[in-house]
């Protein structure tokens, strides 16, 4: 198969698993911090088969990549906990469009720590963004038939998406380093991190449930990660960053299908306002002409 089209494959599935997620946890009925737990105990035994298949267990650990891949671990196990408790506040849809602004997260700490230039572009991007949640914040919170407080699942969504932007930022320190490796290493610190708070004492009875947990740690963890940066490896950035787009249309269709979530107008239209604006930062669109220098 040709490297593009398998890596289209890879990449498309990928972003199905992740927007099948929500769904996972919401009707896994634990705490958000257990299926957390698990997450990390049975993507870390995946991934610790993979790397040990591939041979990236032998000599490739070094103290430096332990100690930032440890950092990169305790964000991304923070973004997990307070994206899935945003589901139960602002619902699916909402949470997952919130937290597309991830990329101006990155853009913002690229900015503050390695002096990259902010663009009239990326501002603009980031205008319609913010116009964007402007109009999520401001839709009646019953519209979004999610929880009981609608803005602090808003603000867990932005928060989980700014420790997203963090591990990604301390990813780029570790460039060159096997993407699995880290993986390994992130799920691992995050099953030793929740394990003191994990309801250890009262596991789960019915093997429904387990087999929820099991499936959100080996599917959506250790086999999403395998298919996404096998994707990575073999794509442009330009089509990586258009099929990442993937993600949140699942996840608003699921949480529409599943817990019938629809989103009114002004939810919607802020929604698409968040995601077009991803798209045109990652993708590089330009909004401006650039000027036109006089011979």
């Amino acid at each position: 198969m040709d490297k593009k089209v398998s890596g289209t494959v890879e990449m498309t599935a990928a972003m199905i698993i992740s927007g099948t997620i929500g769904w996972f946890v919401v009707v896994s009925g634990q705490p958000v911090l257990d299926v957390v737990f698990w997450r990390c105990v049975f993507g870390a035994a995946t991934l610790l088969a993979v790397c040990a298949a591939m041979g990236l267990l032998r000599g490739a650990i070094t103290l430096r990549l332990l100690a930032l891949a440890a950092l990169g671990g305790v964000a991304i196990v923070i973004n997990w906990l307070l994206l899935f408790i945003s589901y139960s506040h602002a619902s699916i849809s909402i949470s997952t469009a919130v937290y597309n602004t991830q990329p101006f997260m990155l853009v913002g700490l690229g900015a503050v720590f390695f002096s990259e230039r902010l663009t009239l572009n990326k501002l603009t991007w980031l205008a319609i963004a913010f116009g964007g949640m402007l109009l999520i914040v401001l839709a009646q919170p019953g519209a979004a038939d999610g929880g009981s407080n609608y803005l602090a699942g808003i603000l867990m969504a932005l928060g989980a998406a700014f420790f997203y932007a963090v591990a990604a930022i301390i990813t780029k320190k570790l460039a060159g380093t096997p993407p699995h490796l880290i993986a390994l290493v992130q799920v691992c610190v995050g099953m030793l991190m929740l394990a003191p708070f994990a309801h250890l004492s009262a596991l789960p009875s019915d093997i429904g449930t387990w087999s929820i947990l099991v499936t959100v740690g080996v599917v959506h963890t250790g086999l999403m990660y395998i298919l996404l940066y096998g994707a990575i490896q073999k794509l442009p950035t330009y089509l990586t960053g258009s099929l990442s787009f993937i993600y949140p249309i699942v996840a608003i269709a699921v949480d529409f299908l599943a817990f019938g979530h629809r989103l009114q107008l002004s939810q919607l239209a802020g929604a698409a306002a968040i995601l077009i604006a991803a798209a045109g930062m990652n993708l590089g669109w330009s909004l401006w002409k650039p000027k036109v220098q006089m011979q």
